[in-house]
């Protein structure tokens, strides 16, 4: 029997002593699990924010406040949140509250533009949007175009020391309590929701019910929501749980470096901890700098990062002034870790890393490698407990792939999202019989370790963020000068790729690259911005006039190896 399942799944035999094959999942939500852990350690630290803490106990009770606050301007049961934050307090807080009256959180990136959040405040249905000051008179503005009808705005000075009970002060004054935040009807200040006296209403939050509408780029240039419910997030916490056996309940600190408004940040950065009553350190700008002054100050002992994070670490001055070795667990996502960059890594500080893969919709990871065990540099892994990974044919995506014979990846596993939000079209395209088909192209080799060699589709992964060509090239077509354009990935040593476009102006028309990048500033977010821009003639075509990418890659390959020579 047990000779059968390391033939079907050979990664069982290097999972790490006291990892299981198997978990018998709690059917537990997220918020209630939120609750218990404020129960069990009320007075731990739950949070520290720019040197503000505030503990299980506290944060539970500003959880019920906003919660009831939510609940007063008219939001029920499966109505939509949107939030538009960086790692703060507030994040936190305002997640779990949404949870705990049955909402639906939409969590949303700062740095995207009007015409992105528009489109998926509009798609998700967000009813409320809880905001940062600095964003505040642009989401009023937009709320015109939107089914948002309240709007409440926050500071990171709202938790630093010395202002809080300055800024509590303010509530009851008349709206606009700051000079960059317009006056504006059902727009609140943090301090008057979380001053809030009212009841939490009761609500039955099933295992099954939608947590989170968690956006990621799709191939035909628009986002899509992906449908992830308090079963699929729960039982991907479990999974972690599951694999660090030796990381105690109660006993850890965590830097919460990713982001926690992109899915990775979310699961290991704000769930995890929460789940595991550990202190997690908010880092609302993880650069090299603040990432090691956080380290030396904290001394943590778990952190998720991407691989942009330890690239500009090993180039920063201070890493020699940082010991490193505080960390228990360390690990990679997001994009592919340089093998280089893992080996520096542990020559100059002894740390591991261990390298893993996911995907948005699958809350997010399916891989890691084992921690205390085997550790392949450049391999994503092995399958997490109860996850079923396969390599099939690139045609047809039914043929199982021989052992290091390369195919597309595909999974089943309780944190598989079961489809994207009002897009049914593409949810049957993405996972058809149980199986999601990630667009990945990978391969196993005799171990069960899994190696991702290619993407089937022309995703650019750049400091760790999703940028897919054909969204840019929308933006482009819409240029009233551009003809045709084309946006592909280039190797970059610190970001993994940067982002490439070449474009064809109108007959007749003269455009310079100055031109292009300004416009690319004003309609895109920072992170899609081109590093580079060719303005060209003509771009090499099919016979049906499909641009050949595979041609400019080969291109811009052949003109970099003439260069190193």
């Amino acid at each position: 029997m047990a000779s059968d399942i390391y033939d079907s799944k050979p990664w069982l035999k290097f999972y790490a002593p006291g990892v299981p094959a198997s978990i018998n999942y709690e059917r537990i939500t997220l918020h209630e699990m939120f609750y218990r852990t404020a129960a069990k350690y009320p007075d731990r630290d739950a949070l520290i924010f720019q040197g503000y803490r505030i503990k299980y106990s506290e944060l539970r009770d500003l959880v019920d406040t906003l919660a009831a606050f939510l609940s007063s301007k008219g939001i029920n049961k499966g109505d939509v949140v949107a939030i538009l934050l960086p790692n703060m307090i507030q994040t936190v807080a305002s997640y779990y509250a949404v949870l705990k009256i049955g909402g639906i959180v939409q969590m949303n990136n700062p740095l995207y533009t009007d015409r992105e959040l528009e489109y998926q405040f509009n798609d998700s249905g967000a009813k409320f949007l809880i905001t940062l000051d600095l964003l505040a008179s642009r989401m009023i503005a937009l709320r015109e175009k939107t089914k948002i009808e309240h709007i409440i705005w926050t500071s990171i000075a709202d938790y630093l020391p010395g202002l809080k009970k300055f800024l509590v002060k303010l509530v009851g004054k008349k709206k606009g309590l700051c000079a960059d935040v317009p006056a504006a009807s059902k727009v609140y200040h943090w301090a008057e929701a979380a001053s809030f006296k009212g009841n939490v209403p009761e609500v039955t939050v099933d295992f099954e019910d939608t947590a989170v509408y968690q956006y990621t780029g799709g191939t035909t240039g628009q986002s899509k929501g992906a449908i992830l419910t308090h079963k699929n997030l729960c039982c991907m916490i479990q999974m972690y749980e599951a694999w660090f056996p030796t990381l105690k309940k109660g006993d850890e600190v965590l830097i919460a470096a990713a982001p926690v408004f992109h899915v990775l940040g979310m699961s290991a950065a704000m769930n995890l901890p929460m789940y595991m009553g550990w202190t997690a350190v908010m880092v609302p700008k993880p650069q090299p700098k603040e990432l090691l002054e956080a380290t030396r100050k904290y001394r943590p002992t778990v952190c998720s990062m991407v691989p942009t994070m330890y690239v500009g670490m090993l180039q920063h001055p201070d890493l020699k002034k940082t010991d490193m070795t505080c960390y228990k667990v360390l690990t990679s996502g997001g994009s592919s870790l340089p093998v280089e960059v893992l080996k520096k890594f542990k020559e100059l500080t002894g740390a591991d890393i261990n390298e893993g893969f996911g995907m948005t919709e699958t809350s997010p990871q399916t891989h890691l490698n084992p921690y205390g065990g085997l550790n392949k540099p450049g391999s994503i892994g092995i399958p997490y407990p109860d996850t079923e990974v396969k390599i099939v044919d690139l045609e047809r995506g039914e043929d199982s792939m021989p052992v290091g014979k390369e195919g597309e990846m595909i999974f089943k596993g309780p944190q598989v999202t079961k489809g994207y939000l009002n897009k049914p079209e593409e949810t049957a395209k993405s996972i058809r019989n149980g199986w999601l088909y990630s667009g990945d192209i990978a391969y196993m080799d005799e171990d069960g370790y899994f190696f991702v060699v290619d993407r089937k589709k022309d995703l650019i992964i750049s400091g760790g963020y999703n940028v897919y060509p054909r969204e840019i090239e929308e933006v482009l077509y819409k240029h009233p000068l551009i003809q045709k354009a084309a946006a592909i990935g280039v190797p970059d040593e610190k970001r993994g790729e940067n982002i490439k476009i070449f474009v064809v102006p109108n007959e007749g028309a003269t455009l310079t690259v100055d031109e292009v990048m300004n416009y690319c500033k004003e309609n895109l977010a920072k992170y899609k911005w081109p590093s580079e821009i060719e303005i060209r003639s003509s771009l090499p075509e099919s016979n049906v006039g499909k641009i050949l990418k595979k041609e400019l890659r080969r291109e811009e390959e052949e003109k970099r190896k003439s260069t190193a020579r």
